[in-house]
């Protein structure tokens, strides 16, 4: 599973082929989450302050996320995507 982005600890993946709606799969420490574009949860947990910088993260960077979500659903090469800073 191809690596979008990592910052303060938090790595930030997307599957080829995944199911809809576009999301992320987000790991910290021992948590793991997939998130909406939309900054919902839709399987798992994160601590609150890692919920907030990825929700951020997914606004600044929608447009670049939802190109990789294209890619993606065709198995061509995903673009790394600039991390909060």
């Amino acid at each position: 599973m191809p690596i979008l982005s990592k910052f303060n600890g938090i790595t930030i993946r997307m599957y080829w082929r995944d199911h809809n709606p576009p999301h992320v799969h987000v790991e910290y420490k021992d948590y793991k989450a997939s998130i909406t574009l939309d900054g919902e949860i839709n399987v798992g947990e994160l601590p609150r302050r890692e919920l907030k910088l990825v929700r951020a993260w997914i606004e600044l960077r929608r447009a670049e996320i939802e190109a990789n979500w294209v890619l993606a659903q065709s198995r061509q090469e995903l673009n790394k995507i600039e991390p909060l800073r």
